[in-house]
């Protein structure tokens, strides 16, 4: 991305409208999870201490949906799941109380559906923001992300969204 590109937090300031994200991974490596990965390996993650670290994403979600936006997120899983997995149904209920809204889709189910060949982001249904993973589950060092306001991208994107968000079992109703 450019230098002058907005960042994150200042992309989801400027929506306006709808803010959705895929995730397709059974297992991330991002750094600053870490130790709460690990903890939660250990039985000794609680969702108070969860919410502290979580404060940055949070607030910026409740900021976000307190203005309209409508922020969804979808995640495709194998089962059975993966720790990790385990570990982000835990601490989904948090992002659901700042506003988001969350469902799963298990992979079987989401054969049939043309994906993108990774996560991403749609803001307003024009912009999106592919993220580029390393094979451990860390950001790629040299491209982490790429955004696109491509016609064709968006249209997959959009269509990729909506396909999983309608087979998607929602958060309170899905267990691992």
């Amino acid at each position: 991305m450019p230098q002058n590109a907005p960042s994150f937090a200042e992309l989801l300031e400027q929506t306006q409208t709808s803010a959705v994200h895929l995730e397709m991974r059974d297992s991330y490596g991002v750094p600053s999870e870490a130790d709460s990965f690990a903890s939660f390996l250990r039985g000794e993650w609680s969702e108070a201490s969860q919410r502290a670290e979580r404060s940055n994403w949070l607030n910026m979600v409740s900021a976000a949906t307190a203005r309209g936006v409508v922020m969804r997120r979808a995640r495709i899983i194998s089962e059975p799941v993966s720790d990790y997995i385990r570990y982000e149904h835990a601490g989904t209920q948090m992002n659901i109380d700042a506003g988001e809204q969350v469902r799963w889709l298990p992979r079987r189910r989401a054969f049939d559906i043309a994906l993108p060949g990774t996560d991403f982001w749609l803001f307003d249904g024009r912009l999106v923001q592919l993220h580029n993973w390393t094979g451990t589950g860390d950001w790629h060092p040299e491209e982490p992300k790429v955004r696109t306001e491509d016609p064709a991208m968006v249209k997959l994107c959009a269509s990729a969204f909506e396909s999983v968000w309608e087979r998607g079992i929602p958060h309170d109703q899905y267990a691992v």
